[in-house]
């Protein structure tokens, strides 16, 4: 009895050790994957980033109803497609939920206008990436703007154009981009000249695609309010 209690113990340990073989193999194979990661971080940012990218672009298409008005008008009044100012809008501030509504790179507003591309690249100081020393009363002046240049707009009448007022920021962004092209139906080129960034252009253009396949929708429920 022992003899044969020995030989099932040793056919039993083959047995087991043929069966533990592929979880052992993907077991292994898992450990050198996360030690990979652990030691090359930068691996792992670009994932997360590629991640967030993609949720980004594919995530929430609706337009909050109360911009509407205020895009058409402005895309009415500079002649571009307001669809385009939801996009900029979209991917800019999410909407202007961004709190603060400035960039670490100085950018300002509910569209992220660097000063000054916002009040003239003649302003004295404008140089290099567009933040600039300007004093705020010039910044909003819509006289100051005038006389460098500047894209800002005073669209409510108060007498200030302010990156600040959802109005003055859309309808500056709507200059901007008419007078970059987008009034003569060059879209692109116009959105590219907002941000030089590929990326940005891509995503911008992806809402925009969007937007505009449901824009009758869109209009069509805005009219009926």
């Amino acid at each position: 009895m022992r003899k044969k209690s020995k030989k099932l113990s040793i056919k039993t340990k083959a047995i087991l050790a043929i069966l533990l073989l592929p979880i052992t193999v993907v077991v292994l194979a898992l450990t050198i994957i996360v030690w990979k990661n652990v030691n090359h971080s930068e691996l792992i940012r670009k994932s997360a980033n590629s991640l967030m990218d993609l949720q980004d672009r594919h995530g929430d298409v609706r337009i909050p109803e109360e911009y509407i008005s205020i895009y058409i008008e402005a895309g009415e009044t500079y002649n571009v497609p307001w669809t385009l100012l939801a996009a900029h809008h979209r991917i800019e501030t999410r909407f202007s939920t961004m709190d603060p509504l400035l960039s670490p790179a100085g950018a300002e507003g509910h569209m992220q206008f660097m000063p000054c591309t916002f009040v003239g690249w003649t302003y004295p100081g404008c140089e290099g990436l567009g933040k600039g020393d300007i004093p705020e009363k010039d910044k909003t002046d819509p006289n100051v703007i005038k006389e460098h240049g500047g894209y800002g707009v005073d669209a409510n009448g108060d007498g200030i154009a302010d990156p600040y007022d959802i109005e003055d920021a859309i309808f500056s962004t709507a200059n901007y981009l008419s007078s970059s092209g987008a009034a003569d139906g060059e879209i692109e080129q116009a959105v590219f000249e907002y941000n030089r960034s590929e990326k940005y252009l891509a995503d911008v253009m992806f809402f925009y695609n969007k937007y505009e396949e449901a824009r009758n929708t869109f209009e069509a429920h805005y009219a009926h309010k």
